[in-house]
């Protein structure tokens, strides 16, 4: 038996037991251990404030390191694109939507100087260059915890991963579904990553299983750009890939005080994901990225 390490809330489980269920269809039973990660400890703080890659991971890939468990389960937005050594990403399932979701109001609809709650720079980015007079709050807890936030009136609107709350059974929660044209989502963002040792043994063998060709090379482009920037999973950067017989990929950067945006967007060879990804980073640079990046990054 396999065993599967996942964070404790209500969505991290949801995804490691929807990996459990689809790999005891082919023959392969799991258990699942829940495994406490430092972003979960550090609730009072927003993420882009925590200043550490991988809070969300660390603890989980020491415990495949140290083969107390055979795969991780993450949301791929979690993931650093760098991994530990002998570790890699074995398994990218078929991905739900990418985008994000407005609660409470349509972006049209919000009043002017309505409070929004995110805990994602990039989210807080984008709409104050969308909405300059939003008062944007940091708001953490896993999904419930939001939601509830916002029906006890703490917050006129939230905006969370459509795809977290479609698995949460919460679609109809939503009041928007935000093009991302409109806002750019993560990298990565509705996708899950398998993450496995690195030694093609039975968890890696299993992960591998369920891998989405069409997902891995849309998240392979848009980690590409990420890495080609530098960045975390808590930079003002959005990025969303899509397929069809070619591979169109878009991607923004704003900065933090939603002053500055630059979006740009091209299209290639799907057989060359990393290398479109890294294009369209230099084309992010070329055009002003560099600066509101420096200033991010405090260089």
């Amino acid at each position: 038996m396999l065993t599967i390490g996942s964070r404790g809330s209500q969505l991290a489980l949801w995804q490691a037991n929807w990996v459990k269920d689809q790999l005891a269809q082919r023959g392969v039973e799991c258990r699942i251990e829940i495994i406490h990660t430092t972003g979960d400890k550090i609730t009072d703080v927003p993420l882009s404030q925590v200043g550490s890659k991988g809070v969300f991971t660390k603890e989980i890939e020491e415990a495949l390191l140290d083969s107390r468990i055979d795969l991780a389960v993450h949301s791929l937005k979690d993931m650093p694109t760098e991994l530990p050594e002998g570790l890699t990403l074995a398994g990218i399932p078929v991905r739900e939507d990418p985008r994000d979701a407005l609660i409470g109001y349509t972006l049209r609809d919000l009043p002017r100087y309505a409070k929004v709650g995110t805990s994602s720079l990039r989210r807080t980015a984008q709409l104050r260059a969308l909405r300059p007079d939003l008062q944007i709050e940091s708001i953490r807890g896993n999904v419930d915890t939001r939601l509830r936030k916002h029906a006890d009136k703490e917050y006129d609107a939230i905006v969370l991963a459509a795809a977290g709350l479609r698995r949460l059974g919460l679609a109809e929660r939503i009041t928007e579904y935000l093009d991302p044209e409109v806002m750019c989502p993560a990298v990565g963002q509705g996708a899950l990553a398998i993450e496995t040792r690195m030694d093609k043994g039975p968890g890696f063998m299993a992960a591998r299983s369920l891998s989405d060709n069409r997902t891995a090379i849309c998240v392979a482009a848009e980690r590409a750009l990420l890495e080609s920037l530098g960045g975390g999973c808590q930079v003002p950067l959005g990025a969303h890939a899509r397929k069809d017989n070619l591979l169109h990929i878009q991607a923004v950067v704003v900065a933090p005080d939603g002053t500055k945006a630059v979006r740009q967007k091209t299209t290639g060879d799907a057989r060359q994901p990393e290398k479109l990804g890294a294009r369209l980073a230099q084309m992010l640079l070329d055009h002003g990225a560099k600066e509101i990046l420096s200033q991010v990054y405090g260089k």
